[in-house]
């Protein structure tokens, strides 16, 4: 056998360098690089491969939980098909990227980690930022990242990568099983050489195949189908990762099922789509979300089913509701009782198509459709414009956004109150339009996804939309997009505080307690005092941003056109006025409320609380 001997580091960037994937027949590199920062459990082991390693990009960022981001990001926008890596030192910079690995794992996003780790030979230990247990020697900050990594390894001899970086493969190219992959690396181990064999550094293509449900489900899957009058499609993200909205399209076309969208499966339709009732859940638009109501068979396509989709189990009441999922993991086929189509998206909607041909709901249920998707569509042209005399209402700023965006735009959300109003006003057009991260609902996500998903679509413009709360978490990826020359523009809503969450708690009967951004009052010892005043716009401005201020919808559309022109990151501050919110469309979110208080509001809310979790149900 022909060998090379390589570092540890060496060999894995060789490797990295090396794997393709292909579905469809359309093969491409899976890996676009890597991101991280260096410290002294990686510069000399990750980092001395890479300087060799010329052509494997290396992004350096401000932050590790952002360089994870940015690789989940990227994912995201390349459905699945690419990835990046992602390398930290020993200790804190480590732990920085746990919050992203558990986001990565949530959303079943492939990202590979590779934090350095602590001298697998011990005799020095305990090194800098070593993290001690008297109980073991057999441990460090990375055994951390096991519950929210698909898998785990620690490398202690170099040749481990041998057997490793397959398993890490096989997982990050899993339809099912992708998410984090975190192989821990002890810095003494990455610098050690071995003599690697050659096949393992080969080129190597990894199938993205389309497994197709049994013949069995799927029969029976037709002939529920059939036997229903008010079936209902929940479009989720997998759709989207198996690219199967062309699938989507013709199988609601010919059926006339109406669709609505879970976060991650919105713009799988165009949002004027005759089918396309918009989204579902406890972010739900009014059409969807009366659909699901009176629905006696939900099709569940590449959904999970968290609690904003279904509502927290109260959005499908009709008593005699069915289920039907079709998805990779039969972990999510088998949910709320459901009939279970294991298998590809696509695959499945195109041999279930077949077997319905010559199927159409009744004439009634599809008028009914048409007419709340009318209805629905004029809701949303009365929020783009409510005509607000000063401070426009956050829905205006949604609408004034989408009508500069192109068709082929991607906006870019993930936390607050964002993702509930985009989830019900945004207009996708085109697949990938819609990029929101809210299985983890992440503050910070939001600025390095955008760069995420700009490099992996550069012909499309991305806007990362979000409030100032979140704004504050990471706004230094700004710098590695100014370094990196990536073109975003940011559209930061000022609410003074955590909009989302101040209102959620005025829903609590606790009056918005500790959302607001305010100084601390000198008499009462309160948090109530005036706004902590931040300039926005100096601040991305002081980082490279081209930074506009805009204090009404004019002014705020003149700003988008001036970063439009902009050869570089914008960053577009506006504030809205709250006393113009977006409605809840007969949905509701189950956030438990105390039981007993001394407040009185508190005590009223857990009376609408108990009443209103009387319509959750089992789906058995």
């Amino acid at each position: 056998m022909k060998t090379c001997r390589l570092t540890a580091a060496q060999a894995l960037i060789r490797f990295l360098k090396n794997q393709q994937v292909e579905r469809d027949g359309r093969r491409q590199p899976f890996f676009a690089g890597m991101l991280g920062i260096f410290g002294h459990g990686n510069v000399s082991g990750i980092g001395q491969a890479l300087q060799q390693n010329p052509d494997f990009r290396y992004i350096p960022v401000r932050n590790e939980q952002a360089g994870v981001h940015i690789a989940t990001g990227f994912a995201k926008a390349s459905h699945r098909m690419r990835a990046m890596a992602c390398t930290s030192s020993i200790g804190p910079g480590a732990t920085n990227m746990i919050t992203g690995a558990a986001l990565a794992t949530v959303n079943r996003l492939p990202v590979l980690l590779l934090p350095g780790d602590i001298f697998a030979r011990r005799n020095v230990a305990p090194v800098l930022q070593q993290l001690e247990s008297p109980a073991t020697q057999d441990i460090s900050v990375n055994d951390a990242f096991k519950p929210v990594s698909r898998y785990w390894d620690r490398i202690y001899r170099p040749e481990q990568l041998i057997t490793a970086l397959p398993e890490a493969m096989r997982v990050l190219t899993s339809p099912a099983e992708c998410g984090a992959v975190t192989l821990a690396l002890p810095q003494d181990v990455q610098t050690e050489a071995f003599d690697y064999p050659e096949e393992l550094l080969r080129p190597r293509v990894w199938i993205i195949r389309r497994p197709a449900p049994d013949a069995e489900s799927l029969q029976e899957a037709a002939g529920m189908i059939r036997s229903r009058r008010r079936p209902l499609i929940v479009c989720g993200g997998g759709v989207l990762m198996s690219e199967a909205w062309d699938s989507l399209d013709r199988f609601a076309t010919e059926s006339g099922i109406p669709v609505a969208e879970t976060q991650a499966g919105k713009g799988a339709l165009r949002w004027d789509h005759p089918a396309c009732v918009g989204a579902v859940g406890a972010t739900g638009s009014l059409a969807a979300n009366r659909l699901a109501k009176d629905a006696d068979l939900v099709i569940g396509i590449g959904t999970r089913y968290s609690d904003f989709t279904s509502a927290s189990m109260s959005a499908f009441a009709n008593p005699d509701v069915r289920f039907i999922n079709i998805n990779t993991a039969d972990f999510d086929a088998a949910k709320l009782g459901a009939l279970g189509l294991v298998g590809d998206a696509k695959a499945a909607l195109d041999q279930l198509a077949a077997a319905l041909q010559g199927y159409r709901v009744e004439e009634a249920y599809a008028r009914e459709v048409e007419s709340l998707r009318q209805a629905w569509n004029a809701e949303v042209d009365r929020l783009f414009r409510l005509g607000s005399s000063q401070r426009p209402a956050q829905s205006e700023v949604i609408g004034a956004l989408w009508e500069h965006s192109s068709e082929s735009g991607i906006v870019v959300s993930a936390a607050g109150s964002h993702p509930g109003d985009l989830h019900k006003l945004w207009r996708t057009a085109a697949p990938g339009g819609y990029h929101m991260e809210y299985g983890y609902s992440c503050m910070g996500y939001e600025i390095p996804a955008a760069i995420g998903a700009k490099l992996a679509c550069p012909d499309r413009p991305v806007y990362a939309f979000m409030g100032d709360g979140t704004y504050l978490m990471m706004p230094t990826e700004i710098v590695t997009a100014i370094q990196e020359g990536v073109k975003i523009t940011i559209v930061l809503v000022n609410n003074h505080g955590y909009a989302s969450i101040g209102s959620l708690s005025r829903s609590l009967g606790q009056a918005g307690f500790g959302t607001r951004s305010a100084t601390r009052d000198a008499d009462t010892g309160n948090l109530d005092g005036p706004p902590v005043a931040v300039d926005f716009v100096q601040n991305a401005a002081s980082l490279g941003a081209h930074a506009f201020a805009a204090r009404n919808l004019t002014e705020f559309k003149s700003a988008l056109e001036e970063a439009r022109r902009s050869d570089r990151v914008s960053v577009v501050v506006i504030e809205t006025d709250p006393a113009f919110g977006v409605p809840s469309y007969e949905s509701w979110w189950d956030v438990p409320v105390a039981e007993t208080s001394a407040m009185d509001t508190v005590n009223e809310a857990r009376k609408r609380y108990e009443e209103a979790r009387k319509r959750q149900r089992y789906y058995l």
